[in-house]
């Protein structure tokens, strides 16, 4: 009799599942939690000084124990009141996974940069992580709005 081999499984999930497996698996090990951090620099800044700016904030999170999840520079957008007499501002929002302590030292960095118009750091729970994953990865979200043609 003749065995036929049968046909291998393959791995059906999308590889966006299975990174939301790691980020689950990395808050089970440790006290980790996901946070999402918004900061608006100053208009003036040229590419590279901005480019240099999130640099230092992803080495600072890096530095202390944190892993950087997703990187989104949103680029120059209108402030919705001058801050600083200032009505443009270069937004950048970033989602890492960090141990808790870490996010005062980051505020601290945060306040001491001239660079820095205003910031804001969120912690993230599971659905707010599991709608910015299906958001990156083209899912529908259920929120979107619908295109008209």
């Amino acid at each position: 009799m003749i065995k036929k081999n049968s046909p291998q499984k393959q791995d059906s999930k999308p590889e966006s599942i299975n990174f939301a497996a790691h980020l689950l698996n990395h808050q089970i090990q440790g006290n980790m939690q996901n946070y999402e951090m918004m900061v608006i620099f100053t208009p003036v800044l040229s590419d590279d000084e901005f480019k240099a700016a999130q640099k230092k904030y992803v080495d600072l999170i890096k530095a202390n124990g944190g892993e950087l999840v997703h990187e989104n520079p949103w680029g120059l957008k209108s402030l919705a009141y001058p801050i600083q007499k200032k009505t443009t501002g270069i937004y950048w929002v970033l989602e890492y996974l960090a141990p808790s302590d870490i996010n005062e030292k980051l505020k601290i960095q945060l306040l001491r940069d001239e660079q820095v118009l205003r910031q804001i750091v969120i912690k993230l729970d599971k659905y707010a992580v599991e709608y910015n994953l299906r958001k990156r990865s083209g899912v529908t979200t259920g929120f979107d709005k619908p295109v008209e043609a």
